[in-house]
């Protein structure tokens, strides 16, 4: 069996007005999402809330699922953070299961928080561009383990994709705005799932 560890990323240096330049773009980016919701803001939008030429903002970021992306990127590093090193269950210490229990819980959560930025940034330029994110080879890995730890011999490859795609933004956000469910009956939805699934 091949053994999985955490991708890790590396931040590149930038250049000091890149950097402002990416400060100016996501705060601004950020205020015009929040006030008129990310469906109705566009790059060029951004750009003149920023102050910045086009070209910059297409060369820094490509569209405007990969801005959202960038956007959302401290928030998700502050969710991995606290999946390696914060307190359990969330964090190491607890039994594999609870931890899968309070991982999708904590996914949950951070989709109700930012559903309409998450599903903007799965929806993306190319297909399955989800599955390709950095963020999504990152909880994949953790969920995989997880799977291995509670349920050796279990297929964990296939459902840890699986059980990823009941936290995806758009079935989140269909089961919110269409099925009008609540945070907590999602919620209970996830621990019936797992417990099903690992008993």
């Amino acid at each position: 069996m091949t053994k999985l560890e955490l991708p890790v990323t590396e931040t590149p240096v930038e250049r000091a007005d890149a950097a402002r330049n990416r400060a100016k773009v996501l705060d601004a980016a950020g205020r015009l999402f929040a006030r008129d919701g990310v469906e109705n803001v566009s790059m060029d939008d951004v750009a003149k809330a920023a102050g910045v030429g086009k070209g910059t903002l297409f060369r820094r970021f490509g569209d405007r699922a990969t801005l959202v992306r960038t956007l959302l990127g401290e928030g998700d590093a502050a969710f991995q953070e606290s999946l390696i090193r914060g307190p359990a269950p969330l964090g190491p210490g607890a039994p594999a299961r609870e931890r899968l229990l309070a991982f999708g819980e904590g996914m949950l959560e951070l989709l109700d928080r930012h559903g309409d930025l998450l599903l903007e940034a799965e929806r993306g330029s190319s297909a399955c561009v989800r599955y390709r994110s950095d963020v999504y080879a990152f909880y994949r890995t953790h969920v995989t383990l997880l799977l291995r730890e509670a349920a050796p011999g279990c297929n964990a490859d296939y459902l840890a994709d699986t059980l990823l795609s009941a936290l995806s933004a758009e079935f989140v956000s269909y089961q919110r705005t269409i099925r009008e469910l609540s945070l907590d009956e999602l919620k209970q939805g996830w621990r019936e799932l797992v417990e099903r699934l690992l008993p």
